[in-house]
């Protein structure tokens, strides 16, 4: 598994129109310029989130890319999906077929991991967020700390 900069950015740019949302719709280059993120490179991943059913677009003079849900109904694990992410960790994509059709030795320690991760991404909503969101609980830490070792 590995997070790339469009799972990244798909989540920084969600935040951030999450957190303008008062304003009305947020345009593509607004959200590019105060996250250092290419307009092009956004547009592509807000046709996604758009298909997902995660954004909207608001046509018009002021238009722009609005939030299309509650963000309590959003998580990470949704935005992550939506740009064509994963969090499979298995090199076998979950087939276990990892070693010329076989299961490999490690296939099930990395399927377990791949699902602790989809539950702590699927735990985390938009709203919590962008409200700040208590600490994450000790278990949740340790589940970041092997995500993280993971996508070094």
């Amino acid at each position: 598994m590995r997070l790339t900069t469009k799972g990244r950015y798909a989540v920084t740019a969600m935040i951030d129109i999450a957190l303008h949302r008062a304003q009305g719709p947020v345009s593509v280059t607004e959200v590019a310029e105060r996250q250092a993120i290419s307009s092009a490179y956004l547009e592509q991943l807000f046709s996604k989130l758009k298909r997902a059913g995660l954004l909207q677009s608001v046509r018009g003079p002021g238009g722009g890319y609005e939030i299309a849900r509650a963000p309590a109904g959003i998580t990470v694990a949704s935005i992550i999906a939506a740009v064509g992410e994963g969090v499979d960790a298995t090199r076998c994509q979950g087939a276990a077929d990892c070693r010329d059709g076989a299961t490999c030795l490690t296939h099930d320690l990395w399927s377990a991991l791949s699902q602790h991760i989809d539950t702590f991404l699927s735990g985390i909503t938009l709203e919590s967020l962008i409200a700040g969101g208590a600490p994450p609980t000790l278990e949740h830490r340790h589940a970041l700390h092997l995500i993280e070792a993971r996508l070094v």
